[in-house]
């Protein structure tokens, strides 16, 4: 008897209370919350991964969705109705073109070390370009390549995919959807694997003159 009682305590909520707890902390939190960090929070015998599948499906079609971000999930506005958050007094600065392209080659050739992309682009890459992009959170180390000198890696963050309304980086858009999207000018990036030669590339000093934003 005694261990029927004690087996009741650790007894799993039902599903729909379940969806509410899932509910609940991604509704709190800013940041995408991972399966194993709601299972560390729900109760004993919870199962948060079927609880997301139910709650995925109860938000389709509202103005709020339920969406993955890498290994993580969020509660993110529907992206038909992103016009809706937009404030007119919000100064917007675009990343300069040194950023652009080296942000872009992180993203669709990851992992890839400094040197890669200072092939790719065709001049060095400056380490304010870099370190201001780490800062943002958008692009961070990834592994050492098994190579001599064994160079660090870099690659996209979650908070980039994020940013970008992204599962995964296989979701990135191809360049003509980026352009007429505004977030690149019609200029086509360097390097074979994004289409050649750039006459009018301006080039980064060691000093790392060039800004992040332009102005």
């Amino acid at each position: 008897m005694s261990e029927t009682k004690e087996e009741s305590l650790f007894e799993a909520p039902p599903m729909g209370e379940q969806e509410r707890m899932v509910e609940a902390i991604l509704f709190a939190s800013v940041e995408p919350v991972t399966i194993k960090e709601l299972s560390d929070r729900m109760p004993h015998g919870a199962d948060p991964a079927e609880a997301l599948v139910y709650l995925k499906k109860r938000y389709e079609g509202r103005g709020v969705h339920l969406v993955r971000v890498g290994d993580a999930w969020a509660m993110r506005t529907a992206g038909d109705l992103g016009f809706l958050m937009q404030k007119e007094t919000v100064e917007t600065r675009k990343l300069s073109r040194a950023a652009i392209e080296t942000l872009a080659i992180v993203a669709y050739h990851q992992p890839v070390t400094r040197a890669e992309i200072e092939e790719i682009r065709g001049v060095s890459v400056s380490r304010g370009t870099v370190d201001q992009l780490i800062e943002m959170e958008w692009i961070r180390f990834g592994r050492r390549r098994m190579t001599p000198g064994r160079p660090v890696t870099f690659v996209v963050t979650q908070n980039f995919l994020d940013h970008f309304g992204l599962e995964n980086a296989r979701d990135l858009p191809g360049l003509k959807e980026l352009r007429s999207a505004g977030l690149l000018d019609n200029r086509p990036l360097p390097g074979a694997a994004l289409n050649g030669d750039d006459e009018d590339d301006e080039d980064e000093s060691p000093e790392g003159q060039n800004e992040l934003f332009e102005d």
